[in-house]
């Protein structure tokens, strides 16, 4: 594990332009930005080859296709939101995918038996989602194989760097959506 302060390496952005004017207040520092963007494109990279869902899906006793468990984790997600009813619209929304792509992926869902419709409560006319015991299953092995993936990463990190890591991270993701809202 390499330990060295990324924002150390570099003085400035690499290949961006030199920065004029007076700062902002509160603007980040343009080595910080440096050491994010480097950052998130290694996790994006990590991310599109599916590296950690793989081997979730190879651990499950049912086979599972990776679209299918990415529905189920959407699923289970909105299922802990109050008084939010999930649909294929909230499916596609937190995927980052057009309505009818999300569509077909929750019909596989649904045929796969991890997955089924039903009525909402607010609205009759209204098709929801929710988790079958298969799909329950999934979840629950999903997050083992994943937070034993976590729990080996953080491994000689300080309980304090830890929960300072949680922290920050939660608060970036939740600005990230901020963003998207904005």
């Amino acid at each position: 594990m390499s330990t060295s302060d990324p924002i150390q390496k570099r003085s400035r952005p690499r290949g961006g332009p030199e920065k004029s004017g007076p700062e902002k207040s509160g603007a980040a520092d343009p080595a910080v930005l440096d050491a994010v963007e480097l950052a998130m494109i290694r996790i994006r990279r990590r991310q599109s080859r599916r590296s950690l869902a793989r081997p979730v899906v190879r651990g499950m006793a049912e086979p599972v296709d990776l679209n299918t468990l990415a529905v189920v984790d959407a699923v289970d997600e909105g299922a802990g939101e109050d008084g939010r009813d999930v649909t294929v619209g909230f499916v596609a929304d937190r995927l980052a995918i057009d309505p009818s792509r999300a569509s077909r992926i929750v019909a596989d869902a649904v045929r796969s038996g991890f997955v089924r419709r039903v009525a909402s409560q607010e609205d009759g006319r209204r098709s929801c989602l929710e988790l079958t015991a298969a799909g329950r299953d999934a979840v629950a092995a999903a997050h083992i194989t994943r937070q034993r993936f976590y729990s080996a990463v953080l491994d000689g990190w300080s309980g304090e760097e830890q929960r300072d890591f949680a922290r920050l991270l939660t608060k970036f993701v939740h600005c990230l959506d901020d963003a998207d809202r904005a």
